[in-house]
């Protein structure tokens, strides 16, 4: 595992707060702010889409101020990110990979999507998620640290973007779905589990793959059809699997790697 520092610099987020303590995960917000400019758009581009230009259609000066800030939490919103360049190039690459796309990344840079991450995986297809589960499952993970009414709204919003993501169903009623993973989904979980310091077959058992849901042969098919179209460079041999990312990091990049 490469060093929680190393991991911060390529844009992983820890501690005990996160944007899902106001928001879900802003698909909505991400989709039309990025179908408005291109890859090599700048922080300063997208915050005046949003704070000047009023893109996203908000009230106030501070509801759209609060948006910015919450998108820059979950997604990074600049490409001398690692992880924000490669999941904004990936974004062109799939459409329909983009609602399990924005959920990889949210849970890679928000600590409070992730405790409910073994909530969602815990539970089998069809089955019911009354959201007094998920405030319970977040209370006994943060004991006495919440009150009742942030409970709620806390699992009103993490609720709300696992179903974003296609892991739950339901308005009122939510159950547990099984969501549409892609190819490029697993070219980033593929990522994510590199700059942990994931190699070989190893990143085949990350949490990232885990996320996915989907049985070894079908994983390693999709990766298979992503190495088939440029996204990663990937060989399966027997019980050998060797998995490298054209041009996603610098020689500096790749350097963070090994401290």
């Amino acid at each position: 595992m490469s060093s929680t520092d190393s991991q911060q610099k390529f844009g992983f987020k820890f501690g005990r707060n996160g944007a899902h303590s106001a928001r879900t995960m802003m698909l909505a917000e991400i989709t039309e702010l990025f179908h408005g400019r291109g890859f090599e758009a700048t922080p300063a581009q997208y915050q005046e889409d949003i704070e000047l230009f009023n893109v996203l259609h908000k009230p106030t000066e501070k509801a759209r101020k609060l948006t910015w800030r919450h998108l820059v939490d979950l997604y990074g919103m600049d490409t001398h990110i690692p992880l924000f360049r490669t999941f904004r190039r990936l974004w062109e690459s799939d459409e329909s990979a983009r609602p399990m796309l924005a959920c990889q990344m949210a849970l890679a840079r928000d600590p409070l999507l992730r405790l409910s991450q073994d909530k969602i995986l815990s539970l089998v297809p069809g089955q019911l998620l009354p959201r007094e589960d998920m405030e319970q499952a977040l209370d006994e993970q943060c004991p006495d640290r919440y009150s009742p009414a942030m409970l709620k709204s806390l699992a009103q919003n993490v609720n709300g973007s696992w179903t974003n993501a296609g892991f739950l169903q339901g308005r009122s009623k939510k159950h547990r779905a099984e969501p549409d993973v892609r190819p490029v989904n697993v070219v980033f979980a593929l990522f994510l589990g590199y700059l942990q310091g994931a190699t070989g077959n190893r990143l085949f058992i990350s949490e990232w793959l885990r996320l996915l849901g989907c049985r070894q042969e079908r994983l390693l098919e999709l990766a298979r059809q992503a190495s088939y179209s440029g996204m990663i460079n990937f060989k399966h041999s027997s019980e050998v699997v060797e998995v490298t990312f054209p041009d996603y990091l610098s020689k500096e990049e790749e350097s963070w790697l090994h401290e």
